[in-house]
């Protein structure tokens, strides 16, 4: 059977594609990832529905840089977008870059998009259809109901779904600890119904210290993630009233880690390895996982595929991965993914180039005499300040020293290390790894046309 017709339904209609990209939201706070606590029943319905990656990652733990290389097939280091999209950051995609929507619109299907953009510049971005970003707030219900009218419209179709969920906001000012409220409303939107949790039930993660702050502000990231849970609930009621659910393919994604200190804006796992939900009616596993190491460099081919438009997989960095969502450990896939980060506010230059194995991660701080440069928003999280406050040496399972201040390579058996906390790379016994995977990090940097590069001569 070719290409074209693999991407066919019963019916021989191509199928509509549904793109959801969360903001920060870590896989450490999803029901269907283990959290006994949190409550997100559609997502979790999803996977049950579905197949559920456990190798999912970013590329760049970064909001705009991430989505760029979601919606590019291409390195963020390539395709131009090195860090944030907005105001003074004003970083943006290459003019030869191709997108995903200028793609698939060419290729026959409608495109729209409604929720966060953060990409740039508007005009490499040709959607069909669209709500200007922010237009509804925090609220996700909402903001699904307004895709109906796209929904209903002709086949086939590709939407763009971005919530703001869970990204931080301002902070709660009648808590005395004043956590952020990660956009939470103080009452619930009309039509819809907060989710609320007690302090002291929220699971401290391996990357926070177990504090009052804490607590109170992962309290307010679990009833941001409830509230993307209902909206996406929304859409997919929607999906089914308007007859579309059926030939519809459904991906959920976030665009980096969760909006803590030792997460975003880092290439350790809980910044990078993420949720990854496939639905697709193509397929036929329900309720499965899938251990394959993929990466949102391989979203757009992966679309595309699903589209029947992938006509040059040469053209991306990344690789579609339709042809194993079927299978639970694929035999001939890929032994190692590649991830890259430099910007994410304009001074927050810190560029790092890692190596991820099913065993290992590899990670070259390339400005490794620099401290570590922390995002405005997780610097001043309560989180990490209370942290700072208390003089803890050791947030999490991490020494404060050691995640600030890093060497030049950080080697990590994550087998027998999953949190990263145990640095092999100066071990001599690791000596011949350590060459071999500097030697892959250049190679994987020469065939992306990375401008880091000469930092292996130069410094």
């Amino acid at each position: 059977m070719n290409k074209q017709n693999q991407s066919r339904g019963k019916g021989g209609e191509r199928p509509n594609i549904v793109l959801i990209v969360a903001d920060d939201h870590g896989r450490e706070a999803l029901g269907c990832y283990g959290n006994p606590v949190i409550k997100t029943p559609h997502l979790d319905q999803l996977a049950a529905e579905g197949v559920r990656f456990t190798h999912s990652f970013c590329t760049t733990a970064s909001c705009a840089a991430s989505r760029s290389v979601i919606m590019t097939g291409l390195y963020n280091h390539s395709n131009g977008t090195y860090g944030h999209t907005h105001a003074h950051h004003h970083f943006s995609c290459f003019e030869h870059v191709r997108t995903l929507p200028a793609l698939l619109g060419e290729g026959g299907y409608r495109t729209g998009r409604v929720g966060k953009k953060h990409y740039a510049p508007d005009h490499l971005f040709p959607f069909h259809w669209g709500i200007k970003d922010n237009a509804f707030g925090r609220d996700d219900v909402r903001m699904a109901e307004s895709c109906r009218s796209f929904i209903r419209e002709a086949e086939p179709f590709f939407l763009y779904y971005c919530s703001h969920n869970p990204h931080r906001e301002r902070v709660v000012k009648s808590h005395p600890l004043q956590p952020n409220n990660f956009g939470n409303p103080e009452t619930s939107f009309p039509g819809d119904q907060e989710q609320t949790y007690a302090e002291d039930e929220v699971i401290i993660p391996p990357f926070l210290a177990d504090i009052p702050e804490s607590r109170a502000e992962l309290a307010q990231y679990y009833q941001s993630i409830s509230r993307l849970d209902r909206g996406v609930g929304r859409l997919i009621k929607i999906l089914k009233e308007e007859g579309k659910y059926d030939n519809t393919v459904i991906i959920y994604i976030s665009d980096n880690g969760a909006a803590f200190p030792q997460a975003k804006t880092t290439l350790y796992e809980p910044g990078t390895n993420l949720p990854c939900i496939v639905r697709s009616p193509l397929h036929h596993k329900r309720g499965t996982t899938c251990s394959a190491l993929i990466t949102w460099a391989d979203i757009t081919p992966t679309v595309l595929d699903f589209a029947g438009l992938y006509h040059d997989p040469a053209a991306f960095h990344g690789r579609s991965f339709k042809e194993v969502i079927d299978e639970e450990d694929p035999p001939n896939w890929r032994a190692e993914v590649f991830t890259a980060h430099t910007f994410h506010e304009i001074t927050n230059y810190y560029p790092m180039r890692a190596i991820r194995t099913k065993k290992y991660k590899f990670i070259w701080n390339i400005a490794w005499k620099l401290d570590y440069s922390f995002a405005s928003d997780l610097w001043a999280a309560p989180s990490w300040q209370g942290a700072l406050r208390r003089r803890l040496d050791q947030v999490g399972m991490r020494k404060v020293a050691a995640y600030i201040h890093r060497p030049r390579f950080e080697l990590y058996d994550l087998e027998n290390d999953p949190h990263e906390t145990v640095n092999l790379a100066e071990d001599p016994a690791y000596g011949q790894l350590v060459a071999e995977f500097c030697a892959k990090l250049q190679q994987f940097q020469k065939e992306t046309k990375d401008p880091w590069l000469h930092k292996w001569e130069y410094e």
